[in-house]
């Protein structure tokens, strides 16, 4: 079961992520979506497609788009559409 942490708060929790390039994605109904608020932030990955981001909110604090998600993938990255990974120090264990 992988866990995404932070501020010391699980916001994300699943025994079925899909790593790619060393990112775990988790699936969108494994994430406790009251700590999660969409941004108008996108970036674009050549072969991914165009990202969409969240701020994450845990006791207060907030983590500028600290999470992304591909809202429609390419064909080749079918198997994350929807699912949702993270950085700027949120924690996968």
């Amino acid at each position: 079961m992988k866990q995404a942490i932070w501020n010391n708060k699980v916001i994300a929790e699943s025994d079925a992520t899909v790593v790619i390039e060393g990112n775990h994605y988790f699936p969108p109904n494994d994430i406790k979506k009251e700590f999660f608020k969409r941004t108008e932030t996108h970036s674009t990955c050549p072969w991914k497609g165009v990202a969409s981001y969240y701020d994450v909110e845990v006791s207060g604090k907030v983590n500028k788009d600290a999470a992304w998600y591909y809202p429609e993938v390419s064909e080749l990255a079918k198997g994350i559409k929807g699912y949702v990974a993270f950085w700027k120090g949120v924690e996968v264990k």
